[in-house]
């Protein structure tokens, strides 16, 4: 390769996440070797199961996506400077997904050769790639301050003062080991795997580590023929046993694994084979490690026996959710956990509020709304909630609604005490418009929808994302299938709902530029909320119940199903559920930069690459809201 090349190579690497850690001399080394693929639309990079390259791949310009096998769901569209293919780098395995470009693309292929040495050398290069790697994802930047889940890079920068998540979380190894003699036979050190169901046998020779015996050591050494079944463990052991101190954290386990080249880790006193093993941990062990956190704030929330006692836990899940952000879960994961924990703490507010007012007269359901209510809110947002309860006969009813009015306001009160604020529009359980007998709310309902106007759409549209939360769910199915029953008998409710969702202002103007508020308080700044990810949320809300679907909420989830439900728009709708996704990343990563709800967004604070790749979202928004307008023979819009 001319020198030329080598410069450009080098030039475009070291704008992006981990090459940017490189020093200039070690860049150009490794551009020398960096082969330049040329793929047409359509073209598979590699198939599921295929055997590892010696490379991964860094995209210079085009898009690939990241499939499940024989052309199953999309997990993740890459494009320019996000890496794929790094499971030959992690783990020497054949690929688990395939790779195909979803345009003319340009690769890079980094050869793994000349990378793996730059692990060892540059602890951020190390930390990127593990994170890059285990989440899944394209564009893992958790080492960053101001990127988010769509690609949006910065220039480059120091690392974060602030700690992340794996480089502080302790791993806990398991301390009853399972160890053999030097002398013990192969066939015997098989047995004692199959009877403590462990991957790994120690070998021990005085109480200290020789050597360490997995599964792969049988197949490859004893299942082979290489030596026979009684062989000694000394025989087909590896040794030495590499040693790590117990005292040892998430990211600093990952590394030695990836380093090495092993699945398990030996802990010793010292971190050296001259003193006593403490602890074995395999690979397993810390994909537990990463899980079990929510366990613990689970049960914490549970054993809570006061409302205000809930607040630092609910701080807590909140830190766990900067930890899913900066170690790049997966959003559908780390939504549907952060929606678990919210879900458990409004239970236990209503647990808790229930022992105060007394066993509640009749039954009851509370139900959360909103991104409540679609498994969204990952920060601490505002309420939207509503209480449904039983009829009873008149005599009894305003006794019974002073009840649930005084438990809802119980409840409301308890949620601000641990962070949730009062909702601006008092659409919450303790105003009495939210807080009716069932068939109040069916009276209502009906009314939303047979007489749609600007008001009612955007109650009913609200109302449309309910959870239920707590108390009895044959309230809710009731409900919920009264609302399906009147929308099926007036289809023209459908008309007036897509209308609603093609109302907010649109995110660009003519030229393209980012529209920004023209007065108030957020004069200036982008709204990131009405302008994007509520269209994404109406539209998909429309689309799903015009399917007669009504057990999904959440938006993302909606235009997966809508994905399976028509197969003509299959890729567009998993678009659509990708940006939703991104967006949502976004904001919540906004939020907690700046400790505000991340709606309102300062241009000036955002890179190029951070601006073009929202602009990116506003294409996939502008031709869904084309879509609503044409199914829905809806002829105007605000633009």
């Amino acid at each position: 390769m001319s020198n030329r090349i080598v410069e450009r190579v080098a030039d475009f690497l070291r704008r992006y996440p981990p090459f940017n850690e490189l020093t200039t001399k070690d860049l150009k080394h490794l551009s020398s070797g960096v082969e330049i693929l040329y793929k047409d639309k359509g073209t598979f990079i590699f198939r599921e199961n295929e055997p590892a390259h010696a490379f991964f791949y860094v995209i210079q310009r085009g898009a690939v996506a990241l499939r499940m096998g024989n052309g199953g769901d999309i997990i993740d569209i890459c494009d320019e400077g996000d890496l794929f293919g790094l499971r030959p780098l992690m783990a020497g395995e054949n690929y688990k997904l395939e790779a195909v470009s979803q345009e003319e693309s340009i690769l890079y292929a980094i050869p793994i050769s000349e990378f793996r040495p730059l692990i060892q050398s540059y602890e951020e290069v190390g930390n990127f790639v593990i994170e890059s790697f285990a989440s899944n994802t394209r564009n893992p930047y958790s080492r960053f301050a101001a990127t988010d889940s769509i690609g949006m890079l910065p220039p480059r920068m120091s690392v974060r003062a602030e700690t992340p998540f794996t480089e502080i979380l302790p791993i806990h190894p398991r301390k009853d080991l399972v160890f053999c003699t030097l002398q013990t036979p192969a066939q015997e050190v098989a047995k004692l795997m199959t009877a403590h169901n462990v991957g790994s046998v120690l070998v021990l020779s005085k109480g200290l580590p020789e050597g360490i015996i997995t599964d792969k050591d049988l197949r490859n050494k004893v299942v082979t023929g290489r030596h026979p079944i009684d062989a000694p463990a000394s025989e087909i052991m590896t040794s030495p046993v590499i040693t790590y101190p117990a005292k040892m954290t998430i990211t600093q386990a990952q590394l030695a694994m990836m380093k090495n080249g092993i699945g398990h880790l030996c802990l010793t006193e010292d971190g050296t084979t001259e003193t006593p093993v403490v602890g074995i941990l395999s690979k397993y062990d810390l994909m537990l490690a990463l899980g079990n956190s929510p366990e613990v704030l689970l049960r914490a929330i549970n054993r809570t026996r006061k409302i205000k006692r809930l607040k630092p836990i609910r701080n807590r899940v909140e830190y766990l959710l900067k930890g899913y952000l900066e170690n790049n879960i997966p959003m559908s994961i780390t939504m549907k956990l952060i929606a678990e924990l919210n879900d458990a703490c409004i239970k236990r507010v209503i647990e808790l509020s229930l022992r105060k007012e007394g066993k509640a007269p009749v039954a009851f359901a509370w139900l959360a709304m909103g991104s409540q209510g679609r498994g969204e809110q990952l920060l601490h947002t505002d309420q939207d909630n509503a209480l449904v309860f039983e009829d009873v006969p008149e005599g009894d009813s305003e006794e019974v609604r002073l009840y649930f009015q005084g438990l809802a306001k119980r409840v409301n009160k308890g949620l601000k005490t641990i962070g949730y604020e009062y909702c601006p529009a008092d659409m919450m359980a303790s105003n009495p418009n939210w807080c009716k007998p069932l068939s109040e709310w069916k009276k209502t309902i009906t009314g939303w929808i047979h007489n749609p106007g600007k008001e009612e759409v955007l109650l009913s549209s609200i109302f449309f994302d309910f959870n239920f939360t707590y108390g009895t769910r044959s309230l809710v199915t009731e409900l919920s299938n009264h609302i399906f029953s009147n929308v099926d008998a007036y289809p023209m409710f459908y008309y007036h709902l897509a209308s609603g969702a093609l109302q907010n202002p649109s995110p660009s103007g003519f030229f393209r530029q980012f529209l920004l508020e023209q007065d108030g308080e957020h004069k200036d700044f982008f709204d990131l909320k009405r302008r994007v990810l509520m269209p994404f949320t109406d539209a998909a809300r429309v689309l799903i119940l015009s399917h007669q679907v009504r057990s999904i909420n959440n938006t993302a989830e909606r235009f997966e199903k809508l994905a399976e439900l028509e197969a003509n728009n299959r890729e567009f709708f998993f678009s659509c559920s990708y940006a939703t996704k991104a967006l949502l990343k976004f904001r919540t990563k906004q939020g907690l930069l700046h400790a505000d709800s991340g709606r309102f967004i300062a241009l000036d604070t955002l890179s190029k690459e951070e601006k073009i790749k929202l602009k990116r979202t506003f294409k996939i928004l502008k031709e869904l809201q084309e879509l609503i307008s044409l199914r829905f023979k809806v002829t105007s819009r605000v633009l």
